[in-house]
């Protein structure tokens, strides 16, 4: 497949915040937008943000044609916290996305290895050998004449990981420039993958918290 051009060019719409408090600011992150700044491209989310909150702080990114909920820290004990929920897997993510053909079970489990494909980077790829454990959980939530409207549940955050895994179970995510065939790529306008939900602790007082963004396709 041949790469496929592309001009960075995302909406300059007011930011969406779901929550905002003395250690967290959640935020819809829109789809086209970097989550952070590019190596000669400084517009992003998280300078955008800080237009508006300064002492915000990174924690995780989405992939820049990924939308949906994203976190960020306002103190360093905050961002060192929920980072950690994150490297320890204590934080549960839920992703909406859209896929080609029909899924035929109801659920399923991915499991396979992932590593840079360093000679097409930023592509990853699968290899048994070197890759790093991933594992994706999904559920088939509609089944569309030519798609499939499923519910993803990563349990590691490997870059790419569920659009390398659903490519590998021959369901690539309609919409993914880098890695969709032309009949799944040109099926939608953009990448069909939404990061719907996330449910963290909060660093303060340890309680649960669920925060979500509506699926926008």
């Amino acid at each position: 497949m041949n790469k496929r051009p592309f001009d960075y060019n995302p909406a300059d719409n007011p930011l969406s915040y779901l929550y905002i408090d003395d250690d967290l600011i959640i935020v819809e992150k829109p789809s086209g937008l970097l989550s952070v700044p590019g190596k000669s491209e400084p517009d992003c989310l998280e300078s955008r943000i800080r237009q508006d909150y300064p002492e915000s702080l990174t924690i995780h990114r989405l992939d820049m044609a990924t939308s949906g909920v994203m976190v960020f820290a306002r103190n360093p004990n905050a961002q060192r916290h929920i980072g950690q929920q994150f490297e320890k897997r204590v934080t549960e993510k839920t992703y909406i996305s859209r896929v080609w053909g029909k899924v035929e079970s109801d659920t399923g489990d991915i499991e396979l290895p992932l590593i840079t494909d360093w000679p097409n980077r930023p592509k990853q790829m699968i290899c048994h050998e070197r890759g790093k454990p991933s594992f994706t959980s999904w559920e088939v939530l509609e089944r569309e004449l030519n798609a499939t409207r499923l519910a993803l549940y990563p349990k590691t955050g490997r870059s790419h990981q569920l659009r390398v895994h659903m490519l590998a179970i021959g369901h690539p995510i309609l919409g993914d420039r880098l890695y969709a065939p032309d009949s799944s790529y040109e099926a939608a306008n953009r990448l069909q993958l939404h990061a719907h939900q996330l449910k963290l602790r909060k660093p303060t007082g340890g309680a649960w918290v669920t925060f979500t963004s509506p699926c926008p396709f």
